[in-house]
């Protein structure tokens, strides 16, 4: 159920922001930044510093790999706004739609190293059943995938696993796919801040 909340619980300064932004992609404001800017000192502030650093903080995984990451979480969370918006920006990080496609339809047989096939996996269990074992992680480490990369992977599951619990919960509503990819331009060259 959609919370009417979304389209109109903002301060004048917001929905002026709004309309600019309007103006000039040609697009709204998708739902996850109207709740950013619901509630900034609940979710916001925060929500964007640590999403932002897990996706693009410091990592040896590409901020292709780590969109990538967003939307599979996502796809196992079933939450379709967030598989579309990662989906875009992954496409668009790799320039490779078809690479993207082919891992959430099936990530055994999907073109991918298998050090990202394994994390993916570990991150997909982990999000359906809610923990992973030290045989896993063990399995993941074995595949050449450094702690370093373990724990930046974990981040991205994280941040995704409550966006996902909030689109739902709010009810995002899905863009068409020129929305999806003009939030994958802005994702690319702004981040999440």
């Amino acid at each position: 159920m959609r919370l009417d909340i979304l389209n109109h619980g903002y301060r004048a300064r917001a929905k002026v922001l709004f309309a600019v932004i309007r103006l000039f992609s040609g697009h709204p404001v998708p739902d996850a930044a109207r709740l950013v800017f619901y509630r900034p000192d609940f979710y916001g502030d925060r929500a964007k510093e640590f999403t932002h650093e897990a996706m693009r903080g410091p990592s040896d995984w590409s901020v292709g790999d780590r969109e990538l990451m967003a939307a599979y979480v996502s796809k196992v969370n079933e939450t379709e706004f967030c598989v579309g918006a990662h989906t875009a920006t992954a496409s668009r990080a790799y320039q490779d739609g078809t690479r993207v496609t082919a891992v959430l339809d099936d990530l055994e047989s999907a073109p991918v190293g298998e050090p990202l096939r394994a994390t993916l996996g570990m991150l997909g269990k982990l999000t359906r059943e809610g923990s992973v074992s030290a045989d896993d992680m063990r399995d993941v480490l074995a595949v050449g995938v450094s702690p370093r990369q373990v724990r930046d992977a974990l981040a991205v599951c994280a941040a995704f696993n409550v966006t996902d619990r909030l689109a739902d919960a709010f009810g995002f509503e899905l863009l068409t796919p020129e929305g999806f990819d003009a939030g994958a331009k802005y994702l690319l060259k702004r981040g999440y801040r």
